[in-house]
């Protein structure tokens, strides 16, 4: 079933530079998470769950893995209007300039999507971690006769500061609007946000980056060439004479917008009864990989996701998330890490044939907390990485201390020995 009303929109995000390293040579949708999934499989599954089955990838910044990743796994039938494109930035008569903000990667792209019979533009981001079921935010837009509806998210006062916040009536319309405020106005933005969010703190409601726009509008404030914003510039100023709708979710959501957000969101996923939860009947859609169970000998694993295709001889992992294709050796100790994992296995035919000395992986002796180890790395025997608060930000041609968080970079080699922090 495809729901025809609507045509899905995922913004790719721009350089991803808070999020750098990791960005160095992907775009931030592109990012793996969870071992197995890439950050745009999010938004893409959760249309695809809410039988939105048409939409468009917006990217600009080293785009080339997203599109192999897209291109590989979501396929629809040939029967079917069913599509998920990928749209770079792109040199038109209209305009030879790179996207110049989130408004304008859509104003760029609009005569794509016109191509497209739709009533709703659903507006997403390529980088938060959230399951929903947008039929139920389109049902209320629909219901309210409103023009442009944006979801919402209670807040407390302290992460108040990094976003829009807004202020809603008795009919959940939105009055007003103001991009990530200072400390010294937010008495004046608090919201009826119900008692369980009161509770907590919660007592802000902020923009999810996540909107619904008609067709009729969006084309409309398109047209003007001076908005290239949808927080800053479309939203404060379209409230004022469109009809704006709050959709307040409450369930689990983060914006994955640096290094510790990202760390924390996949740790999470190691609690017992994880935050966003990946085991129900309505999961995360990835590239299917055929790929061997993984193969554990003498390891302890206490709160561990392992990945497909792992050869793991480590003492004990805790607390970790070990992505696909992962080989740790023996006597390893492993704790609050993620683990991307790799993409191809090394053969013992090839380490022979090309004298390599330290294969893909984790290798023996090894202790290694609080770090992200991106894909295809090397790290050898009797390495110590210590991550914490207690170690300086600092950048390597191999490494990256990021907030007490060690990330090794993409394909790099770490020394038999090697100590860090």
């Amino acid at each position: 079933m495809i729901n025809n009303k609507v045509l899905g929109i995922i913004l790719g995000g721009g350089q991803g530079s808070r999020l750098y390293p990791l960005t160095k040579d992907r775009s931030k949708p592109a990012v793996p998470i969870a071992g197995k999934y890439r950050l745009v499989d999010i938004p893409i599954s959760n249309c695809i769950n809410s039988d939105i089955k048409r939409m468009y990838v917006l990217t600009q910044f080293n785009s080339a893995s997203l599109n192999a990743h897209i291109k590989n796994t979501y396929h629809f039938s040939f029967f079917s209007s069913a599509f998920v494109d990928v749209l770079a930035a792109e040199q038109t008569i209209q305009s030879d300039k790179w996207f110049q903000g989130t408004a304008d990667a859509v104003r760029q792209s609009m005569h794509h999507f016109l191509q497209n019979d739709f009533e709703y533009a659903l507006i997403l981001s390529g980088d938060q971690l959230y399951q929903m079921d947008f039929n139920d935010m389109i049902k209320k837009h629909e219901e309210s006769g409103a023009e442009i509806s944006i979801a919402t998210y209670p807040v407390d006062a302290k992460d108040a500061t990094s976003f829009g916040l807004l202020k809603t009536n008795d009919e959940n319309i939105i009055t007003s609007f103001i991009e990530k405020p200072g400390s010294e106005l937010l008495p004046n933005w608090t919201s009826d946000v119900g008692d369980e969010m009161k509770a907590q703190g919660r007592d802000y409601l902020a923009s999810m980056g996540i909107y619904i726009f008609n067709r009729d509008l969006l084309k409309k404030l398109m047209d003007n060439p001076n908005t290239n914003d949808f927080g800053k510039e479309i939203i404060p100023q379209a409230i004022e004479n469109h009809k704006t709708l709050s959709y307040q979710y409450e369930g689990y959501w983060e914006d994955i917008g640096n290094i510790d957000s990202f760390f924390e969101a996949n740790i999470g996923l190691t609690d017992d009864v994880p935050q966003f939860d990946l085991y129900n009947e309505k999961g995360i859609y990835t590239r299917a990989r055929i790929l061997p169970t993984s193969k554990i000998s003498g390891s302890i694993l206490n709160r561990a996701v392992i990945g497909d295709g792992c050869i793991i001889q480590a003492e004990k992992i805790e607390r970790s998330v070990i992505g696909i294709r992962s080989r740790i050796g023996k006597n390893s100790l492993i704790s609050n890490t993620y683990m991307m994992g790799n993409d191809f296995y090394e053969t013992l035919e090839q380490v022979a044939k090309e004298k390599i000395e330290i294969m893909m992986g984790i290798g023996d002796r090894c202790y290694i907390h609080n770090c992200i180890i991106d894909k295809n790395c090397r790290i050898g025997d009797d390495v110590r990485i210590n991550g914490g608060t207690h170690i300086d930000d600092i950048e390597t041609d191999t490494y990256m201390v990021k907030d007490g968080i060690v990330v090794i970079k993409k394909d790099a080699t770490i020394a038999k020995g090697t100590i860090i922090g």
